[in-house]
């Protein structure tokens, strides 16, 4: 007796449904390992991620003097020299004005808390109030004396930890300007031979999104950090440079980023020049921000870098729980990899954005009719 034509394509459509299962939770078990190994060397994984990052700064120059002629170690050579110049002389004329601005704010701090003791006073708050409240600040921070001074030394243990990864990811980025394609054939060749070519395409696709991701990022943080800086400086707001700089750092923690260095540059212009100033910074930092969220950054970064805020958002709260401020940091760039490589994976490329939906069957042109006979 035959089994119905349903019933046939009812059992392969359940057939189906349990690979797909079967496969998504291989997949799931697969990313949760990955996951687990990074977590317990995230020391090592930020390294690497790091001089992943640098490699794709210095590389761009590296190979445009490959071009004119010049060997791997030559040009190498330059470009590692000019970019330890340029940090160098970045260093030194940041320094000075940093000195000077801190104490011409230093100097507007009693006007900025008498301005408060005006305010509050304004909100019903007498100086006897504010005095004590005062007071308990103070008594707080003395009983917590033994818990900040811990808290320091962690700091001081987290900075050094900082300061050797940076060398580490510094020195592994020179050997990826010089050699990474090398390395990138030694590490394909011990795979089996028919994934030896989807192992250098991921690399590839890996390599250019954080390629753009960091060059778009460092080109966007500057035209802010430019802008809001020329205002700071226009404005008469002390330490206007290392603001302008905290902005630039700020660009590479999207969305967040933004918001906290503005709030500083405004809380400085507060306490600096006074309540019309602070409202004028945070005026300009909105329009500049404006300005960037809708013209510029969608020009430099392109589909492949765009991502949906609420995505961003996700993304900062994870790195964040894995690995602090520099999960972070790195919850942008990773999670734009991922989506280049599940496009990439899908037969489109990196820089496509979503798939087109097709309209419904009600709303496509009608097939035109057969000419009569």
């Amino acid at each position: 007796m035959m089994k119905p034509a349903n019933a046939e394509n009812g059992g392969g459509a359940l057939y189906r449904a349990s690979l797909t299962a079967k496969r998504i939770l291989i997949l799931i078990a697969l990313v949760a390992v990955v996951l687990w190994v990074l977590y317990q060397v995230r020391t090592v994984a930020i390294t690497v991620v790091f001089a992943i990052f640098l490699t794709a700064l210095m590389y761009p120059p590296a190979r445009w003097l490959r071009s004119r002629g010049l060997n791997r170690t030559l040009s190498t050579l330059l470009v590692v020299v000019g970019g330890i110049a340029l940090f160098a002389g970045f260093i030194a004329l940041l320094v000075p004005p940093t000195v000077s601005g801190f104490g011409q704010l230093g100097a507007s701090v009693d006007t900025a808390v008498a301005d408060l003791q005006t305010f509050a006073a304004s909100l019903g708050l007498d100086q006897a109030r504010l005095d004590e409240l005062i007071a308990q600040a103070r008594t707080f921070i003395e009983e917590r004396g033994q818990v900040i001074a811990t808290g320091a030394l962690t700091g001081v243990t987290i900075a050094g930890e900082i300061v050797i990864g940076a060398v580490l990811a510094f020195i592994l980025a020179i050997y990826l300007v010089h050699s990474g394609d090398v390395l990138l054939r030694w590490v394909a060749d011990l795979a089996p031979r028919p994934s030896r070519p989807h192992i250098v395409n991921t690399s590839r696709v890996i390599f250019d999104v954080v390629g753009r991701y960091i060059r778009g990022v460092a080109a966007v943080g500057f035209v802010d950090g430019f802008f809001i800086g020329l205002a700071l400086w226009i404005l008469g707001v002390p330490i206007a440079l290392p603001l302008a700089v905290l902005t630039f750092l700020g660009a590479f923690l999207p969305v967040v980023g933004a918001f906290l260095a503005g709030l500083l540059a405004a809380v400085v212009a507060f306490v600096a020049q006074g309540w019309l100033v602070a409202l004028i910074v945070i005026a300009v930092v909105i329009l500049i921000q404006q300005l960037e969220g809708h013209v510029l950054a969608p020009m430099i970064y392109g589909k492949a870098l765009d991502l949906p805020g609420a995505i961003i958002l996700v993304a900062l709260a994870i790195g964040s729980v894995i690995a602090g401020i520099v999960g972070a940091f790195l919850a942008a760039p990773v999670t734009s990899v991922i989506v280049a490589l599940i496009r990439n994976a899908q037969g489109r490329s990196p820089d496509s954005g979503p798939p087109v939906t097709p309209p419904p069957d009600d709303q496509k042109p009608a097939a035109p009719a057969p000419a009569a006979a």
